[in-house]
């Protein structure tokens, strides 16, 4: 198994996606709207997938966060809100969390049926007037108290139903004014306002089993680079001063945030101390050039890898009982003023 996650193209895997997916042997697979149809067709591609691999299950990742990301989607998923929608509600923090929790507890139910064990949320960054809106909504509040506490609660609702939450973008994407899909945003605020503010939900958050890294340069951290390509970063404030120590993946290689080869950017991504890269936009030449700098997932990754996934066996195991899937959607629904 090599330390990489790679998307496809279509609704039906390819001949050459398959060959692909047999002899580079990535981590898992990550789907997108592109991929998305029906139920049964996504359990076939899931299925499919795995037989490519050689394996009764395999990591699939996908982002479905609710609001304006949302892979699954209506009319054969529910729409959910998007994370801002619970932060604006007349409640109390404590029922907030419950909601979320909820609502994220539906989510992993869908993802499950279909096969995807993965779900890259929650949104931990925390945004700043004049910031960039690609991180907006998506944001469970403006302070990181509430950021950090209904961010839990989203992953705690994952966990729920046996789904791995990763979640992003440490150490924070909040202040950035550009959006990293499409150019390389720099942060220049000092290391005690990082601390304070873009830090302290991930800090508060460190002992979830897995996270993606930031596209970002943060000129108090490491001018020169951006967290995803730093050593510095990675290991002086991710692992160390935050405390994170579980499963890095990168974000998405292909934004246009970094510059050079694909195979360039994968290999910086490891030196720096990323343990799984992630290339979504299911192009086989540039997958290809990634699956050649991966590594063999082995070490301490590997053993990252193993408890990320006796976290999620566990969790699942442990989950509270009683849950309703209607009652719970209703309960939602009625909170924020949506048709159920």
């Amino acid at each position: 198994m090599r330390a990489f996650v790679c998307g496809c193209q279509g609704l039906t895997l390819a001949d050459d996606e398959r060959a692909f997916l047999r002899e580079s042997a990535p981590f898992g697979v990550i789907l997108f709207k592109r991929n998305v149809e029906t139920p049964a067709q996504l359990r076939a591609l899931i299925e499919a997938i795995c037989d490519s691999l050689g394996r009764a299950e395999t990591a699939v990742l996908v982002d479905q966060e609710g609001g304006r990301v949302q892979r699954l989607g209506p009319p054969h998923w529910r729409a959910y809100p998007a994370a801002a929608g619970f932060q604006a509600l007349d409640l109390p923090l404590a029922a907030k969390e419950r909601l979320v929790r909820l609502s994220a507890r539906l989510m992993a139910r869908d993802l499950r049926q279909v096969g995807i064990n993965v779900n890259c949320v929650p949104v931990l960054d925390v945004p700043v007037a004049g910031s960039h809106d690609v991180i907006g909504d998506r944001a469970y509040g403006r302070d990181p108290q509430t950021v950090a506490r209904l961010g839990r609660a989203a992953a705690l609702g994952q966990l729920d139903e046996g789904v791995l939450p990763i979640f992003k973008h440490v150490p924070g994407h909040g202040r950035a004014a550009v959006d990293s899909h499409h150019a390389l945003p720099v942060v220049t605020a000092s290391l005690p306002d990082l601390v304070a503010s873009d830090f302290a939900p991930f800090a508060a958050n460190a002992d979830l089993p897995a996270a993606m890294s930031a596209h970002v340069i943060y000129t108090a951290l490491d001018p020169a680079a951006p967290a995803t390509l730093s050593e510095q970063v990675i290991e002086t404030i991710i692992r160390k001063r935050i405390g994170f120590g579980g499963l890095l993946f990168s974000d998405d290689l292909s934004m246009q945030a970094l510059s050079g080869g694909l195979g360039a950017r994968a290999a910086a991504a490891f030196s720096a101390g990323i343990d799984i890269a992630l290339h979504c936009n299911g192009n086989l030449e540039e997958a290809r050039a990634v699956a050649e700098a991966a590594p063999v997932l082995a070490g301490a990754s590997l053993a990252r890898a193993e408890r990320a996934s006796t976290c999620r066996a566990a969790a699942a195991q442990a989950a509270p009982t009683g849950f309703d899937p209607v009652d719970a959607w209703a309960e939602i629904a009625a909170a924020l003023a949506i048709s159920v």
